[in-house]
């Protein structure tokens, strides 16, 4: 009988600790981005490594999720929404760039703010943008451009 309370505290702790993780996981993983704020899209010509989901910075600091991609039928350019804070402010002049974390990292889009006096509002799109750039690619330039010197 004692064996049988020992179990069932043991499987209690196990059952808290489980709950205490969930928590901790919703909670660190902002889940909740996408209520508040303000919608706003972008067209890019290559959002490589660029998922639903990702980390919309400025100065490097997380200011909201991108929420949907798609292609637009007409320009074949990746249509972006993202989803910023309710207390950003984004002038019409703003830009948009796909960059990476690190070498190997994640891809983000970063923000970077312009220096017209008008902001964007709801449903706004952001025109000046640049698309995701191709390590392979960039390594592969350089090796055969550097090939080519030599000749």
């Amino acid at each position: 009988m004692s064996s049988n309370i020992v179990e069932t505290v043991i499987g209690a702790v196990v059952l808290a600790f489980a709950a205490i993780f969930l928590v901790f996981a919703y909670r660190t993983a902002d889940v909740n981005t996408s209520s508040g704020g303000i919608v706003l899209t972008a067209a890019f010509d290559n959002v490589d490594g660029l998922s639903v989901g990702g980390d919309v910075r400025m100065s490097g600091i997380k200011v909201g999720a991108i929420t949907a991609q798609r292609l637009d039928p007409k320009t074949f350019r990746a249509i972006v929404s993202i989803n910023l804070n309710e207390d950003i402010q984004l002038p019409e002049d703003s830009s948009a760039k796909i960059t990476s974390s690190s070498l190997l990292g994640d891809n983000y889009l970063a923000l970077s703010a312009g220096g017209s006096d008008d902001m964007l509002k709801d449903g706004d799109k952001i025109t000046y943008t640049q698309g995701a750039v191709n390590i392979q690619d960039l390594i592969g330039q350089a090796i055969f451009s550097s090939g080519n010197s030599k000749k």
